[in-house]
């Protein structure tokens, strides 16, 4: 089971949306659900996903060769992709992740516009859960 919070699912889609007719490609990371506000309900060590990296869409080496410095890949534990106009599928220009999270128009947090995917393109059950992560401020 993949476990995603209600509110990265809506920014993500929400930058789906802005980025129409382009893709996105942004990486996501996970928290603990015990650090999670909601979450009482999953076993605390769970991972869920909460938070992403804003996209960089101005980055030259990441749109000439795909491959995005801006992120280390340690800190991300899956990739989100849009597919303006595509199947709700990991394709092979995908970036890949452990977790690849694949949206298509039109741009709803439902099983057929938003899913999750293994590595090898296999889909993942998923659970968006009602929880938020800690307040975070730019000094921490």
């Amino acid at each position: 089971m993949v476990y995603v919070t209600r509110g990265l699912v809506d920014v993500l889609l929400d930058l789906a949306s802005d980025a129409d007719p382009d893709e996105l490609t942004t990486g996501v990371s996970v928290s603990p659900a015990g650090d999670l506000e909601g979450a009482a309900d999953l076993p605390p060590e769970t991972p869920v996903f909460t938070d992403f990296f804003l996209p960089d869409p101005g980055n030259a080496v990441n749109a000439v060769f795909g491959v995005n410095l801006s992120t280390p890949a340690r800190q991300t534990q899956g990739q989100f992709v849009s597919h303006p106009v595509g199947e709700l599928a990991v394709t092979r220009r995908d970036d890949l992740a452990e977790i690849v999270f694949v949206a298509v128009p039109p741009w709803k947090p439902d099983e057929n516009s938003f899913a999750a995917f293994d590595r090898s393109g296999r889909r993942k059950p998923l659970e968006i859960v009602d929880a938020t992560p800690p307040g975070k401020s730019l000094t921490d």
